[in-house]
């Protein structure tokens, strides 16, 4: 209860009630607003610091969780990361074993577009951690997609790879049975008609006159010449992948220019034209225009024995037939 205030009158000679105004009143009040706005403030202070309603408990935990699960996610994300390295390495190995080489390290390491694509995510208080995520989930997505596109070359070098190995050079010309004395080996030999020392460039197969001579593999028919400088009639095969074989000295021909063959094929027949002592076959191997030694291509028709057999007749044989 307030207390009432009297003033001494002097012209009433009494004491008479003081009467506030409203504004006087108001004024009066004011420190006491004051304070209780203040200590209102510091008590939903307090309550916001350390008393959490249901719905912000309810938003903490779920904030919680998701950190959990972020932190999750990362994990196993470097147990995905891990796979594709071993991927990776099945697909390096793969790649060497079709003559194939590595996938480009470029091109598994694509750039992300933009100078801060993770910029979006900046300002939060698990900021760190939700770019943290996000990078290493765009450089599992450019792996895969790179490995994705490492197993179609794959394929395609599969598919190639089948092919050639049905063009490439791999039988011997002639059959074993059909050769009539030892071959004239690749290397430096004794010229049979100028008596010196000579590189041949390919191998001689003495055989009867008229003798089938097979093509060593898949090819299209190049070149089919009647007298070819000193090798007399030649048919030249063209096996794609670099590859070409030439057949030399023959007394005809059984197939003609642009024609396609099949390894084992008959393309002509054994004889001794062009510079020449004997009927045989001058067989060479030609690889990205260099001649190699034929040699090197029987692994279909000589067994291992039979191999260095001709390897030991190569280095007694001092001369060729051409």
């Amino acid at each position: 209860m307030s207390k009432i205030k009297y003033k001494y009158n002097p012209e009433s000679l009494s004491y008479e009630k003081v009467e506030l105004t409203i504004w006087q009143r108001l004024v009066k009040s004011l420190p006491f607003v004051g304070l209780a706005i203040v200590f209102s403030v510091v008590v939903s202070i307090l309550a916001f610091t350390f008393f959490k309603s249901p719905g912000q408990k309810a938003d903490a935990r779920k904030i919680n969780f998701l950190e959990a699960q972020l932190k999750e996610t990362k994990e196993r994300m470097v147990s995905v990361e891990k796979m594709l390295s071993l991927l990776q390495e099945r697909d390096d190995r793969l790649r060497a074993s079709l003559e194939g080489s590595k996938y480009p390290e470029h091109k598994r390491k694509l750039a992300t577009g933009g100078s801060n694509p993770y910029a979006a995510l900046e300002g939060y208080d698990n900021s760190e951690l939700i770019i943290s995520v996000a990078k290493k989930l765009d450089e599992i997505e450019k792996r895969i997609y790179a490995q994705s596109k490492s197993y179609d070359e794959l394929v395609d070098m599969a598919r190639r790879k089948d092919k050639m190995l049905v063009s490439i050079p791999a039988i011997i010309p002639v059959a074993n049975h059909e050769v009539t004395a030892h071959t004239g080996h690749f290397g430096w030999r004794i010229d049979p008609i100028y008596r010196t020392r000579q590189f041949h460039s390919g191998m001689d197969f003495p055989c009867k006159t008229g003798t089938k001579i097979r093509a060593t593999g898949d090819a299209v028919v190049e070149n089919v010449e009647s007298g070819f400088w000193g090798y007399g009639n030649i048919v030249l095969l063209s096996h794609g992948f670099g590859y070409k074989t030439m057949y030399a000295h023959l007394s005809g021909f059984n197939v003609k220019k642009g024609q396609k063959v099949k390894r084992g094929d008959v393309i002509g027949f054994a004889g001794s034209t062009g510079k020449s002592t004997a009927p045989h076959l001058h067989y060479e191997v030609i690889k990205n225009g260099e001649k190699i030694n034929p040699v090197n291509f029987y692994f279909n028709d000589l067994t291992p024995a039979q191999y260095s057999e001709m390897i030991k007749a190569s280095q007694e044989t001092s001369t060729s037939f051409d």
